[in-house]
């Protein structure tokens, strides 16, 4: 196991400096457009613009550049700066990372408790009315989009603009940290949470129904079921310990992705997490902070794929890494 982890370590930082290099090719290469010019504006003299790129080190060669900023990148976390407001990428990242992880775990609670217990209930009751109830409400958050819905359920529920206004549902632009209000940052976050978590719990709870449905006809489950043990102990024990493998993989990519930012509903709700400093990056053309909200998602991936892979061997015990 030891051996597997740490090979699967290496793999992890070729494959994060090969993203690295290929978003700095596409972003001081493809793109028409003077990262100094950028920085100074639009009407500054070409003498500024001349200073700011040996600043940047723009006058030197790509690679000269790329080595420049991944050794800044290994050593200091450094980023580089924001084209815009000319502060540090890292700086803001870290103002808007706790908002991204308030939004993100709580949403994740909320799609594991709703999505596990309603696969696992529609696999057992499989077509009956209940099953196909849950399912049929399942495959409508599927297809309802993220954007569309944070706007819905504003319309609806906001206690500023909504319909049907609840006073604890704050709408857009309400959020506030945890450390400054723990009651306010909860009731401001109850709304994207469902909303983030609808779409996921739909899926988790489709994807967990089909694989226990496979799972429960293997003849370890009819071995359990003769030696006597009790019905829940086959399914949560001998069932749903095998079936849930897939979920694993599909949350350790979503947690991974949504720590990246969750654009849309950051977004919809203004809140201020990675997402919505992605967001504002990419109307103002701000590459620094484009690249750097990335590289941060490429690290989040890279190892949330190693630890679901080690946690596999937890879950199922058919498996094995050499």
């Amino acid at each position: 196991m030891i051996r597997y982890i740490v090979r699967r370590l290496l793999w992890g930082v070729v494959l994060l400096v090969a993203v690295i290099a290929i978003t700095f090719v596409l972003f001081y290469l493809v793109p028409n457009v003077n990262p100094a010019v950028l920085r100074a504006g639009r009407n500054s003299s070409p003498k500024i613009i001349s200073e700011i790129s040996a600043n940047l080190g723009l006058n030197k060669p790509v690679y000269t550049q790329f080595w420049v900023y991944l050794k800044r990148l290994v050593l200091h976390f450094d980023l580089g700066y924001s084209y815009y407001s000319g502060a540090s990428v890292k700086s803001l990242m870290a103002d808007r990372l706790p908002a991204t992880l308030s939004l993100t775990f709580g949403a994740v609670v909320i799609w594991l408790a709703v999505g596990i217990p309603v696969g696992i209930i529609s696999a057992i009751k499989r077509r009956s009315v209940l099953d196909r109830s849950a399912m049929g409400t399942a495959l409508v958050f599927v297809s309802a989009p993220v954007y569309w819905l944070g706007l819905l359920v504003l319309f609806l529920f906001a206690a500023d603009i909504g319909k049907f206004k609840i006073p604890f549902l704050h709408g857009a632009g309400s959020y506030v940290g945890l450390t400054t209000s723990p009651l306010h940052w909860f009731e401001s976050l109850l709304m994207p949470w469902f909303v983030l978590a609808a779409t996921s719990a739909a899926i988790y709870a489709r994807l967990l129904r089909g694989s226990l449905i496979d799972v429960m006809g293997e003849d370890y489950i009819r071995t359990a079921r003769a030696k006597g043990l009790p019905e829940h102990t086959v399914v949560m024990k001998h069932g749903v310990r095998s079936a849930i493998t897939p979920l694993v993989t599909v949350l350790g990519l979503d947690i991974a992705i949504l720590m990246g930012g969750a654009v849309l509903t950051e977004t919809v709700f203004d809140i201020p997490g990675i997402g919505r400093l992605n967001y504002d990056a990419i109307t103002h053309g701000d590459f620094p902070i484009i690249q750097g909200t990335i590289v941060l998602a490429a690290i989040f991936i890279i190892l949330a794929n190693i630890v679901v892979d080690i946690a596999y061997a937890y879950l199922d015990p058919r498996v094995r890494y050499t």
